[in-house]
């Protein structure tokens, strides 16, 4: 393999006007260090959110219905926070998601302490915790497209899919923390992991605010639509249309097997809400955990295309889909979720690496609130239709989403000349 080159030595990387080697380091490992914290925060619901909303009476479609509704805010949410840190600067957007973060969080938990203790009607917090998770989600869309774009700013075409595992890693870093931590934090009371998490989002926002450098914002040249006003990018845009289609597809079936996984663990161990929340939470520090070591150990010492990297990683997910449709045991389920986390850690980050080298520089604020959203769709169809299925039989959910990755499987498989000849194009240009 080569040697990695210096991320500020190409034309398309903003950090070949504003940062230095050593600046861009000094950057680089800031904001790895603050989407650690960011990891902590978005995972660590996961954890509690089933077994929580089982303690106050809710079924389970329910249950992956609040996830759903936010999901679908920050997928129309996302690419509007993406355009706008194109304008407004990537830091202050991300701030700005932090602090929402902050606050939604806290009124999610309040109304769910509220539901708990009988001040309000299983009903009402039902609707209230609806409301209240929108909120939040509509703000705290505004975090990963800025500092995803961040990331792409201080990279060049040759260190972008690196960059982008970086981002991967550290998020998944916190996503061990997250439900790990939070299963602990559960024997408190099933509340407390919210309450912490809240008061992360707030520190790493002062975090980001003294310490990120900020960069220049970018420097539009968009193309003209012929009334004369500039062409937004499109999800339909031929060169990012084949990552948004496995995107959507990939993290639908993600969040179709994730939410359900909670309910599938209680109820095949039989377990009580909090040795639901610990013992998930332990599985999911492990996924974590493997996707981690996948994006450290592999990533950032492989150099292989995007695509190339999704052909490893689908087949692989697949198969951990298959084993969680046959586990009848803690340790294979276990061992489904390690497959799955270790082939998620190199699909995510090719994922998103591949839509932003597709696009110019100046649409990468653009280009990663679109790439963005595709999780949030997947996360507003998902867990519907999982809740749905695990109500007729508790292993639908996991043989649906193995069939639905051998047609993804094979249309990635296809793209193999459209990138080749893309990348060639790209060298050229550097």
């Amino acid at each position: 393999m080569s040697a990695t080159p210096d991320p500020t030595s190409t034309p398309d990387a903003a950090s070949s006007t504003v940062l230095s080697p050593k600046e861009f380091r000094y950057a680089r490992a800031i904001l790895l260090t603050a989407l650690v914290a960011v990891g902590f925060g978005f995972t660590v619901l996961f954890a509690i959110l089933g077994p929580l909303g089982r303690e106050v009476g809710m079924s389970e479609l329910q249950i992956s219905s609040i996830i759903a509704a936010s999901s679908l805010v920050v997928f129309l949410a996302s690419p509007r926070w993406g355009r706008l840190s194109d304008r407004w600067g990537r830091k202050r957007v991300m701030v700005f998601g932090l602090f929402g973060y902050a606050c939604g969080n806290l009124l999610f938990a309040t109304v769910f302490h509220a539901t708990l203790v009988g001040l309000l009607l299983p009903i009402t917090g039902y609707l209230l915790l609806m409301l209240t998770r929108v909120m939040h989600a509509s703000v705290m869309s505004a975090i990963m497209p800025s500092s995803s774009a961040y990331m792409a700013d201080i990279t060049s075409v040759a260190t972008r899919t690196k960059g982008m595992g970086a981002v991967g890693a550290a998020n998944n870093f916190g996503s061990i923390l997250g439900p790990a931590l939070g299963g602990l934090l559960a024997g408190i009371t099933l509340l407390t992991p919210l309450w912490v998490a809240s008061g992360i989002a707030v520190t790493t926002a002062l975090f980001v605010i003294f310490l990120l450098p900020d960069i220049p914002k970018s420097q539009p040249q968009p193309a003209l639509t012929t009334s004369g006003k500039p062409k937004k990018l499109s999800y339909f845009d031929p060169r990012i249309l084949p990552y948004i289609i496995v995107g959507a597809l990939m993290f639908m079936g993600m969040a179709l097997v994730q939410q359900t996984l909670a309910f599938r663990f209680q109820d095949i161990l039989g377990l009580t809400a909090v040795e639901t929340a610990q013992t998930f939470g332990l599985a999911m520090g492990c996924s974590a955990a493997a996707s981690l070591v996948s994006q450290i150990g592999l990533m950032q010492r492989i150099n292989l295309t995007p695509f190339q990297w999704l052909r490893i990683a689908l087949p692989v997910l697949a198969v951990a889909f298959a084993c969680l449709g046959m586990a009848n045991t803690q340790g294979l389920m276990i061992f489904a979720m390690v497959l799955q986390g270790a082939a998620m850690g190199v699909a995510g980050p090719a994922f998103s690496a591949g839509a932003s080298l597709a696009v110019e520089p100046h649409e990468q604020g653009a280009v990663a609130g679109l790439a963005g959203s595709c999780g949030p769709l997947g996360f507003t169809i998902g867990p519907l239709l999982g809740g749905f299925f695990y109500q007729i039989s508790p292993d639908l959910p996991y043989w649906f989403t193995f069939a639905i990755y051998l047609p993804l499987l094979v249309f990635v498989m296809r793209q193999r000349r459209g990138e080749k000849q893309r990348l060639i194009r790209e060298e050229i240009k550097d």
